[in-house]
């Protein structure tokens, strides 16, 4: 298949009404032509909030300034709302659901409501669907539902966008690096590569990557910090963790050689195997957790588009995969098929109409480990060599499983039975349009969430949300050990009553330093170490943090402050008031 992975697409502007008070000033042609001799259309937005990133989070953040009665404008560097909530992840990750409020939890109302509707249900009914899914389905605990298609997201963030005129304009991608245009320490306007502008009193930073952030001067951190600097002890480089419970899931447990002639160092090692070493437990490096895209497989024949080889297959990607097999590996290393039940379907992850989101799972999967270094501060070009890549390698691996003779027979067969939904992603072949970014760029502020707030012995005490997961990160890196046989490492998932208990999010942690940038709010790249974020970057989480970014920005515009000075009392007020959660138990 010829996939567009690129999330940069052609601009475009939806307005959901007049924007209530957002307005465009555009330079007649024509009076150009005649003062300047002719020159390019030049086009200025201007409104009292600018978010840019149609993330989950944005969306979420624009939607509340608009109910609050201030303008605002979302920028979508790509064509799609929601991010990774109507990219491919369905399944929805969270510890706690009782700690989601706000608009997060009426984005899980509407998505109930979308479900309620029998026309939501092509392939086969709610009730078979609600049999087979046993406990996870809490259908009728509380109006809310956490298990859904891509498109269905999608569809709930127009319409929660549409509803309250936010102005959404598509395509448009921050210039560079000079993008940003700060007076003293307030941003003024951010430029695209259109050479459109846009002014704004406040800013929300809302992408995965954090390239506003970046550009307006605010510290930021990428890669793991060394558990000395925090005074953790999960963070860093983590090589012996095999006493935890989930390693095994994401660990060799069979010896593979790391070698291209195994057993032979001379030979150089595969690809994908780092040559220097694991490194010293609990430092520090330059390495993210490992992504990969949530693709979205059916075995509906009729709703099926097949899995073709790609064009650039290089069979030296899955030599560690079919090695592992020939050791005795007898697994589909793709979540879930890895853990299909009587019904065809793992119930953690078997969303409606017989689709699933694919996630990672044991040594060699879908994760792309070690490929996406250059990707938290790489530029255009680079990151998205990095998505095309990506896209290749899983696309690749689905082909393996279905059709290389080394892969077990029965194994093969059962990969044969899945597709791609032909109902979702159908501008990107079916693919999804997101890359899932675990980590990228993290903000250094004056309140850095550590794993410390996760076992909650330390507690923010100006919450604006809260986190609801165990500390969680994908392996980094893959490595030879003594024996010369392939190790990953990286992986952390802390589990237990202690870790799932929510805890709070400060507001520090989504506001920048004083001095470094007055009116931006960040509340995706939060200020958080590699393990807390690990914690924090469930999409639900995303959600809440946004909207509190919303509230927050209305409160400085009012009072005019800073985002620094805001009064936490009043936000406070005004969180709750919006059905916020901010402490645990919930205050009755």
């Amino acid at each position: 298949m010829n996939r567009k992975v690129s999330q940069h697409a052609s601009r475009k502007t939806e307005k959901g009404g007049r924007g209530r008070g957002c307005f465009t000033l555009f330079l007649l042609f024509a009076l150009i032509l005649l003062v300047n001799g002719g020159c390019a259309l030049a086009e200025e937005t201007v409104a009292d909030v600018v978010v840019y990133g149609g993330t989950s989070a944005g969306v979420m953040a624009a939607v509340q300034v608009a109910r609050l009665g201030k303008s605002a404008v979302l920028i979508e560097p790509g064509g799609h709302l929601g991010g990774l909530s109507s990219g491919g992840l369905g399944a929805t990750d969270i510890g706690n659901k009782k700690a989601i409020g706000g608009m997060a939890r009426e984005f899980y109302h509407r998505v109930w409501e979308h479900y309620r509707s029998p026309m939501a249900w092509k392939f086969g009914t709610r009730d078979q669907f609600l049999g087979l899914s046993k406990g996870r389905a809490d259908w009728n605990q509380d109006q809310t539902w956490w298990l859904f298609e891509p498109h269905a997201a999608e569809e709930v963030f127009r319409a929660m966008i549409s509803e309250s005129r936010v102005s959404v304009v598509y395509g448009e991608r921050l210039l560079g690096a000079r993008g940003v245009e700060k007076r003293g320490s307030r941003v003024i306007s951010i430029k695209m590569e259109s050479g459109r502008k846009f002014f704004a009193k406040f800013f929300v930073e809302a992408t995965y990557e954090g390239d506003l952030m970046a550009q307006a001067g605010i510290a930021y951190a990428t890669g793991r910090e060394p558990n000395a600097r925090y005074g953790e002890t999960i963070n860093g480089v983590q090589p012996h963790r095999e006493h935890e419970r989930y390693y095994y899931f994401h660990q060799f447990s069979k010896p593979v050689s790391a070698f291209l002639k195994p057993g032979d160092p001379s030979s150089g090692l595969l690809p994908g195997v780092g040559a220097e070493g694991v490194g010293v437990e609990g430092s520090g490096d330059h390495r993210v957790q490992a992504y990969c895209f949530r693709t979205c497989l059916t075995d509906q024949p009729e709703n099926m588009a097949p899995i073709s080889k790609p064009k650039d297959y290089d069979p030296r990607r899955y030599e560690l995969l079919l090695r592992y097999y020939e050791a005795g590996f007898d697994k589909i290393p793709v979540d879930p098929l890895a853990r299909r039940g009587p019904s065809g379907l793992s119930p953690q992850v078997f969303l409606p109409n017989r689709k699933t989101d694919n996630n990672n799972i044991y040594a060699v999967s879908v994760d792309y480990t070690g490929m996406d270094y250059g990707y938290p501060d790489g530029d255009y070009a680079a990151r998205e060599k990095i998505i095309r890549d990506h896209a290749a390698y899983q696309q690749g691996l689905y082909w393996t499983l279905a059709n290389d003779p080394r892969v077990p027979e029965k194994l093969r067969q059962e990969m044969q039975r899945w597709g791609l939904a032909r109902d979702e992603f159908a501008d990107n072949d079916h693919w999804p349009h997101q890359l899932y970014v675990r980590e990228a760029r993290r903000m250094v502020s004056d309140y850095v969430m550590t794993e410390h707030n996760g076992w909650r012995k330390r507690v923010a005490e100006d919450p604006v949300g809260l986190a609801a997961y165990g500390m969680d990160s994908h392996n980094v890196q893959r490595y030879a050990d003594s024996e010369g046989h392939v190790r990953n490492e990286g992986n952390v998932q802390t589990e237990g009553n202690e870790v799932l208990q929510p805890y709070p999010i400060s507001y520090r942690s989504i506001v920048p330093r004083a001095g470094e940038c007055a009116n931006v709010l960040v509340p995706v790249c939060v200020s958080a170490s590699h393990v807390a974020y690990g914690s924090i970057r469930m999409e639900p989480v995303f959600m809440i943090l946004g909207q509190s970014a919303g509230v927050a920005a209305v409160e400085a515009l009012e009072h005019a402050t800073t985002v620094q000075q805001v009064s936490y009392d009043r936000l406070r007020d005004r969180l709750l008031q919006t059905g916020q959660i901010l402490a645990w138990p919930p205050s009755k």
